[in-house]
């Protein structure tokens, strides 16, 4: 892990920054569902002011591509896009599901994850995740959006432990509950920065990087279909 990575998330109700340089990070996170957009620069400039380092020392700017908010998935973009292109800098996008994952090993260990964010309209965002012996995650599942209840009729029970991240697993416990699986909590709600900036050292290291002017979200409103990947059976 040796890329210096700043990573922004607006994603969901979360707002955070954090700033990976070799093993160090400094981050800043506050659950701040309307002040996004006052709070994400100030956040930056504190990370970059304790860690004594400027944008144009970077190698990268990573953030959470979504799902999450449409608002503020967009509000998040935006926001690394002015960053990039004032430091003339590459482009890390990371899925908020996936970086919910890997909050929940940092925190508890855990190495099988199920995220589910609250996508309104009665569904929710879905995935899930087993960690790789290099640190990296494996996707077990295509994200998708997803009704619970459908959910509910198409996962079955493996032998593996699930632990359940995310806001949807609340917001619609009378379906969510209901799913086979075996499965723990954890205390994991929303994406943190630090753990996308985690993820991105992958990817910038794979040369998975972008121009700030091709960055994109990852809504998955046209991604309707619920699919275990090949060889996850």
């Amino acid at each position: 892990m040796s890329a210096k990575i700043l990573a922004v998330d607006t994603a969901t109700e979360n707002c955070s920054v954090a700033l990976m340089v070799g093993e160090q990070v400094f981050a800043r996170s506050e659950v701040a569902p309307r002040d996004h957009t006052k709070k994400i620069l100030p956040m930056v400039d504190e990370v970059l002011k304790e860690a004594g380092m400027t944008l144009n020392e970077l190698d990268a700017i990573a953030f959470g591509q979504g799902p999450g908010s449409f608002t503020g998935v967009r509000i998040g973009i935006g926001i690394a896009q002015g960053l990039a292109f004032g430091a003339e800098l590459p482009m890390v996008g990371i899925s908020t599901l996936a970086a919910m994952a890997q909050g929940c090993y940092r925190k508890q260990g855990d190495t099988h994850v199920a995220s589910a964010i609250d996508a309104r309209m009665s569904e929710v965002y879905w995935g899930r995740y087993s960690r790789e012996q290099d640190g990296s995650w494996a996707a077990f599942d295509a994200e998708c959006v997803i009704a619970p209840s459908d959910l509910v009729e198409q996962v079955q029970r493996d032998e593996q432990t699930w632990s359940k991240v995310g806001t949807g697993w609340e917001a619609y416990a009378e379906h969510m509950d209901t799913i086979d699986l075996n499965s723990k909590e954890s205390d994991v709600l929303f994406p943190e920065a630090q753990d996308i900036a985690f993820l991105a050292q992958f990817a910038f290291a794979e040369g998975k990087v972008v121009e700030a002017e091709q960055s994109a979200p990852v809504y998955l409103r046209d991604k309707v279909a619920w699919k275990k990947l090949p060889g996850r059976e």
